[in-house]
């Protein structure tokens, strides 16, 4: 059993995470970020859910750069092939579940 209190938790970097769980391969982390991350596809569905914070995620559709504000609540999912790169807007925590071993 675990309690995470996801608004205490930082990070000594940016994208900094704290391993939640491992469920037969696919992960559960809290990230703590104040900075973009990289454009990226993932080798597997990822969700992305924003506990604390605003995110500006950048994602692109049929070559075309778009971009969704997801605050406090949010959750965007990134099918498989999907390029999408997340920008904060100051502080966030972010909970992300994935295969492990996922960019």
């Amino acid at each position: 059993m675990k309690i995470i209190r996801s608004k205490d938790f930082t990070a000594p970097q940016a994208w900094g995470a704290l391993d939640v769980a491992n469920m037969g391969g696919i992960t559960t982390r809290l990230h703590w970020t104040d900075q973009p991350y990289k454009w990226h596809v993932n080798d597997g569905e990822e969700v992305f859910a924003v506990l604390d914070g605003i995110v500006d995620m950048h994602y692109r559709e049929d070559g075309e750069e778009k971009v969704v504000t997801l605050t406090t609540g949010d959750v965007f999912f990134a099918g498989i092939g999907c390029e999408h790169v997340a920008h904060p807007q100051g502080e966030a925590r972010i909970l992300v579940v994935e295969r492990e071993g996922s960019v």
